[in-house]
């Protein structure tokens, strides 16, 4: 799939998550956190296909040679919709708490700048690749760490259901569960 393709898919999507969250919540602060919900669980599944694949080549089939690109346009629509939501609800944001997610957005944002400049020769392949790990797992603990406390019944603001958010955190954790024996039998066999 071509790179303005894969933009415009993504554009559409989420333009059709927040006509979704309108239209099933109303165009008010509910909606609004409807949408930033549905958006993150978008975000989710990008962020899956780059988590999972083997290979480049098996991410390229579906977001198109810039990946991190796709999955940075996604989450920074997320962001401005959670700050959007933040500032209209009056939630009071806790600085060491947002720490987390905070660097993960970091990386987020500094993937497609490291992959362009690999893909210019300007950056080691090696340096890369240890980037591209220490992303993967970190941005992968932040949506663990999303979704633990909604299970637990921590984040009562948050809105979805309990079955709802039982079943994403038990994909985020299949997720690992799948990449790791994986990455584990590489290394024996190396």
């Amino acid at each position: 799939m071509t790179f303005r393709n894969a933009m415009l898919i993504c554009l559409i999507m989420e333009s059709g998550l927040a006509v979704l969250g309108i239209i099933n919540y109303g165009w008010n602060v509910e909606g609004l956190q409807a949408t930033t919900r549905f958006s993150g669980r978008f975000s989710l599944l990008l962020f899956s296909i780059i988590f999972l694949a083997n290979r480049p080549a098996d991410i390229y089939s579906w977001l198109s040679k810039r990946p991190f690109h796709i999955f940075a346009l996604a989450h920074g629509i997320h962001l401005l919709e959670v700050l959007t939501f933040l500032y209209l609800s009056d939630v009071q944001i806790i600085p060491y708490r947002q720490a987390g997610g905070f660097v993960a957005y970091l990386l987020i944002f500094l993937m497609p700048l490291l992959a362009d400049r690999l893909e210019q020769g300007r950056l080691d392949e090696k340096k890369f690749n240890i980037m591209n790990i220490i992303f993967q797992y970190f941005v992968w603990g932040i949506f663990f760490l999303t979704y633990l406390p909604r299970v637990r019944g921590l984040l009562p603001i948050v809105g979805g259901s309990y079955f709802q958010n039982v079943i994403l955190l038990g994909w985020i954790s299949l997720m690992l569960g799948m990449k790791l024996p994986r990455v584990l039998f590489k290394r024996k066999t190396r």
